[in-house]
């Protein structure tokens, strides 16, 4: 059973892709988990919930019609596992999270897709959280169907608690997490 050692905080990162990215890019951001896990403690971070914001143009707005050139989507993807610049299939045990952001560019309109969103990993309860062992996470994201049309942002911002776990569950938690990788 794990316990908290922290409160709730909150980790961010974005990536932006620019004016005139072509459609099928992918671009990679990396978030430093080096001063949360501990292999000789059993520490570990457990993933609470998690969020993803995407904003247009350079100042930041959330208007769609700015974000791409024709009709598409923006795809994200939080991992534990280094997939590059590349999205992993929703069974691979290193995906946290993922979503996607449908733009119709003719009507203007767009609709959160292919995942819960946001995805909430549970209550305070931390039966319910996603525990990381690995000293990073990554955070992938491309534009599909179209190129962006403005300069696009998609930041993560994950609720997460520095959690003790046993050492057999730490064990097994690196085990499955090296697994997935093969």
């Amino acid at each position: 059973m794990a316990t908290a050692k922290t409160g709730s905080f909150y980790l961010t990162e974005t990536i932006t892709l620019p004016a005139g990215t072509a459609a099928g890019t992918r671009i990679q951001g990396t978030i430093d988990l080096g001063a949360y896990v501990n292999v000789a403690t059993s520490q570990a971070v457990a993933v609470e919930q998690v969020d993803f914001i995407f904003q247009g143009g350079t100042d930041l707005a959330s208007d769609v019609i700015v974000m791409l050139a024709g009709n598409g989507g923006i795809t994200t993807q939080l991992t534990d596992l280094n997939p590059g610049t590349a999205f992993v299939r929703a069974d691979n045990q290193s995906l946290i999270a993922s979503g996607c952001l449908n733009i119709d560019k003719t009507n203007g309109v767009a609709s959160h897709s292919s995942d819960l969103y946001p995805d909430n990993f549970g209550p305070a309860n931390l039966s319910e959280a996603f525990m990381v062992v690995n000293d990073s996470l990554y955070l992938v994201a491309g534009n599909d169907s179209a190129d962006t049309f403005a300069q696009v942002s998609v930041t993560v911002r994950i609720k997460c608690r520095v959690a003790k776990l046993s050492s057999k569950d730490w064990m097994a938690i690196a085990i499955q997490s090296t697994a997935s990788d093969n």
